[in-house]
């Protein structure tokens, strides 16, 4: 497989794919009434962790990959699976996790994790100088990427995560403060 069609795969597969199961993860939260059960607490994991995977998903996109990156991509990745078992232990006991939900938290889980694997098969003299292996030495400095994505790439991809991803999690976080303030009598 060759680097463009691994780069094809993690841009036009892997990430429509992430942003689709985390619309239909919220579609599930909002179905379950999220803001008058498990309520506002549950609402910030949920921006919590897409903070967790969208700022190293940032540094992906715009930085030379090199064994910083690679590390954030990885820290990041190990917090947001605390903070899914945080989240979904937390849920089930203020509502109903569906086996759609659950299955949603499937994808939601893996795809950073075979985003981490395609970088390393992309990168993988830093990706192995990470860990003081292989020839090289492993670069930590900020640079950006020497051939960037193409900006309409870019703008739909912003666009597609504004829409599917940031503006319903804000939203459901809105409700729940709402829900607070007014609650059903």
């Amino acid at each position: 497989m060759t680097p463009e069609t691994i780069q094809h795969l993690l841009i036009y597969v892997l990430v429509p794919l992430w942003i689709t199961a985390g619309f239909c993860d919220w579609l599930c939260h909002r179905r379950a009434d999220i803001e008058h059960t498990a309520g506002i607490k549950e609402s910030v994991m949920h921006l919590m962790m897409l903070a967790e995977v969208g700022v190293p998903m940032l540094a992906a996109l715009f930085l030379d990959v090199n064994a910083m990156v690679i590390a954030l991509m990885l820290v990041a990745f190990l917090l947001h699976e605390f903070t899914a078992l945080w989240d979904v232990r937390y849920a089930v006991s203020q509502r109903q996790v569906t086996p759609w939900e659950q299955h949603m938290h499937s994808f939601l889980e893996v795809i950073p994790l075979m985003a981490i694997l395609l970088m390393a098969v992309l990168h993988p003299s830093q990706f192995k100088a990470l860990f003081g292996l292989g020839d090289e030495a492993p670069r930590f400095d900020l640079a950006w990427k020497p051939d960037p994505l193409p900006t309409p790439y870019l703008a739909a991809l912003f666009a597609a995560f504004a829409a599917l991803s940031v503006g319903p999690y804000l939203n459901e976080l809105w409700r729940c403060f709402q829900a607070r303030r007014h609650p059903r009598q």
